[in-house]
């Protein structure tokens, strides 16, 4: 690499991109990435195998970054490094090898400290500073990235703390970035109590409000289907499409987390943000550009053209043995299932149902955009009942998308069967690692790109779809079903989605081919 003023590229060991990392040596100096919270299992389970992964294709730099983790727990740089080391090791794949998990794993370093006094932050600021100096930075030109892996309760305080205590000159070249996590506030009135708090603090170009469901590879794939395939261009609206499902499934309970859950719901938890995230790229119109402003500015329009919810197109429920959990109160009225449905008022959606589906328990574990087409008019071959057409844009697990269309049986006889035209990722691209989505958040972060996180005005224009039903809720004047474990959840939500407009297809099944 070179020196001075020019550029330097990396080639990465692995990448999920063709193209060389190309980094201007003149604008920026040396990273220090700084997980809050290092000690607690999203650090350990999330924040750390991503950057193992990042580090290990490439992108980190043992000569340029170091990863400092900051929590109250006191333990030492090797305590730390051995509880990442189990999870670092298990995620070797292909050409990761033991020793870049060392190697990974010199370059953390820890330090214990409280969230609410100078004392701990100042100690951080010092290792990072002496980092800095021994990586020859420029003073103010490197940059510190702080990664909240905390409860939002004290997103205020710690911002504060570094505001104070632990912020770059940016002015001279550098910059001081901060990521938080969801839940962002509970309801309208706390998210914006929130977000004022940390906005007196910092500028937005400088906040990284995170959800990982913008980070998964399908999800970032919309746009380039939408936008990039003349086909879909005008099939795209309401004279085309009956109705949209965006839906979310576990097969598994709180499992050990039913006092957490208990204070969100499913609605908090998955509806408000992962799910409406989804909708919005499924919605929206064509931005000017790619530029990560005209991409928000065109989600939050679609925020905004959402009508109030009716309380008849609204199904919750809540899985038998729920509140059987110690954390769960005796008589909690929170959701474990819910089925929503938006109503989006502009020109191309007008009458056209959204079905926002998310549940815990369930009979299966997926998450899938499903676009149901209307049915063909004038239909000489009587195949109506096979099903219609749909597009189907598989998350998790399994990536894929298909279009499931009517053909002719194989044979003799002039008969109709419902089929695929399938793009299973694990066939199409076998030689290719899909990233995590954490690992493409943060890159994004690193280099300033805000286009998948989640902008002030989105956020709002999100609580205040979502807060009236919530406080409802809340007040237990909107009651859950019950719904057995295993199910497909209450009854009531698919009379909903049939009342809506959902034609299910029925004896048929998406199998991911086979290698």
């Amino acid at each position: 690499m070179g020196s001075g003023g020019g550029q330097w590229i990396v080639e990465k060991r692995s990448s999920f991109r063709s193209e060389p990392l190309e980094v201007n040596v003149s604008e920026t100096g040396c990273l220090s990435i700084v997980v809050l919270g290092a000690s607690g299992d999203l650090a350990k389970k999330k924040t750390f195998p991503a950057l193992f992964n990042l580090y290990r294709q490439g992108f980190l730099q043992s000569n340029e970054v170091h990863i400092f983790g900051y929590a109250r727990t006191k333990i030492s740089d090797d305590d730390l490094r051995n509880r990442i080391r189990s999870i670092c090791s298990y995620l070797e794949k292909g050409s990761a090898k033991s020793e870049e998990v060392s190697e990974f794993l010199q370059l953390i370093k820890y330090v214990s400290g409280s969230y609410d006094t100078e004392e701990g932050f100042r100690m951080l600021d010092k290792e990072i500073s002496l980092h800095e100096e021994f990586r020859n930075s420029t003073e103010g030109s490197s940059r510190r990235l702080f990664y909240l892996a905390l409860p939002p309760s004290v997103y205020p305080v710690v911002c504060r703390m570094i505001k104070l205590c632990c912020m770059n000159k940016s002015h001279l070249g550098g910059w001081t970035r901060i990521v938080v996590e969801k839940p962002f506030g509970k309801d309208l009135d706390s998210a914006e109590k929130l977000s004022n708090q940390i906005g007196e603090l910092f500028e937005e170009p400088q906040l990284y409000r995170i959800d990982h469901y913008l980070g998964k590879e399908l999800v970032q794939n919309l746009l380039v289907l939408r936008f990039a395939n003349r086909f879909f261009l005008p099939l795209w609206n309401r004279d085309n499409i009956d109705n949209v499902q965006i839906v979310f499934r576990e097969d598994f309970g709180t499992e050990g987390r039913g006092g957490y859950f208990d204070e969100y719901g499913i609605i908090r938890d998955i509806i408000q943000n992962h799910l409406l995230q989804v909708l919005c790229l499924v919605a929206m119109e064509k931005p000017v550009s790619l530029k990560p402003e005209h991409i928000r500015d065109e989600k939050v329009k679609v925020l905004q053209s959402v009508m109030p919810i009716k309380d008849e197109e609204v199904v919750l429920g809540q899985y038998n043995g729920y509140r059987d959990d110690p954390t769960v109160p005796d008589h909690s009225n929170t959701p474990t299932f819910a089925t929503v449905v938006l109503r989006i008022h502009n020109e191309r959606w007008e009458g056209v149902p959204f079905i926002l589906k998310a549940g815990k328990a369930l009979n299966s574990r997926k998450a899938e955009i499903r676009i149901q087409f209307k049915d063909v008019p004038g239909d000489i071959f009587r195949c109506k009942n096979q099903g219609r057409n749909e597009f189907v844009i598989r998350l998790q697990p399994s990536e894929a998308m298909y279009m499931k269309l009517t053909v002719k049986q194989p044979g003799l006889e002039m008969s109709t069967v419902q089929s695929e035209l399938d793009l299973s990722y694990g066939q199409r691209y076998q030689q290719v690692t899909i990233p995590e989505a954490y690992e493409r958040l943060i890159l994004d972060t690193i280099r300033g790109d805000q286009q998948h996180f989640v902008r002030r005005d989105e956020l709002r224009a999100a609580w205040e779809i979502f807060t009236p039903l919530l406080h409802r809720i809340d007040d237990g004047e909107f009651k859950p079903l019950p719904y057995q474990p295993g199910s497909r959840g209450p009854a009531e939500a698919d009379e909903l989605l049939e009342r809506a407009g959902y034609v299910q297809t029925h004896g048929y099944i998406w199998i991911p081919p086979t290698l």
